[in-house]
């Protein structure tokens, strides 16, 4: 008499579970990819890859048109200065910069980013700490703005969030470090290092 050994097949996971699979899967990838390098100071010249928003609805705007010019300036003691500029911005019908009219200081405006101040890298929330000094948006001068960080192969990019845009999107700023643009210096943040964030800032510029 041949005994018949017994095998009990697993129903197939649901449809659902398949798509969460994945999705885990795909995040994970996502995440080891970021995690190629780390950010250990911000001290050079970096110059301005990309600048856009993303609405509420997903959509992708630009305040700065497809092609904004910028700069950012760190020292070693962590005194920054950064511009963002949309390029050809329509000019003022009077010479007298005092003398425009609404809709031209709103297009200049509006087309443009600048501040300075100090800035560092907090490593255990790996975020970038701006203490805003002087400002074009007036809002942000003597306060705090945080951003959200990655860095990989050179380009840094991070995220202004709607309380900080004031409109409900999410602003990218993707910027790469320029060649000779290292310096070194005296100040090193201090907070430990933690794994960089998926970033849509740094996706986006690859697709």
């Amino acid at each position: 008499m041949k005994l018949v050994k017994q095998v009990t097949c697993s129903p197939r996971p649901p449809h659902r579970m398949l798509s969460f699979l994945c999705l885990a899967a795909s995040l994970a990838s996502s995440a080891g990819f970021a995690r190629s390098e780390n950010l250990s100071t911000l001290a050079g010249t970096w110059s301005l890859v990309s600048a856009y928003e993303i609405q509420l609805d997903g959509t992708r705007t630009t305040n700065y048109g497809e092609h904004p010019t910028g700069l950012l300036m760190v020292e070693g003691s962590g005194r920054y200065s950064i511009q963002i500029f949309k390029l050809g911005r329509p000019m003022f019908a009077s010479d007298d910069k005092t003398a425009a009219t609404l809709d031209e200081y709103r297009s200049a405006l509006v087309g443009i980013s600048t501040h300075i101040g100090k800035v560092t890298i907090d490593r255990s929330r790996h975020q970038l700490v701006f203490d805003v000094q002087a400002a074009s948006f007036p809002n942000w001068e003597g306060k705090r703005q945080v951003r959200d960080f990655t860095y990989q192969d050179g380009v840094l990019s991070y995220a202004v969030p709607p309380t900080a845009s004031g409109n409900g999107s999410t602003a990218y700023s993707v910027w790469r470090r320029t060649r000779g643009g290292h310096r070194t210096g005296s100040w090193e943040p201090a907070a430990e290092s933690k794994p960089l964030r998926p970033n849509r800032a740094y996706s986006g510029l690859l697709s």
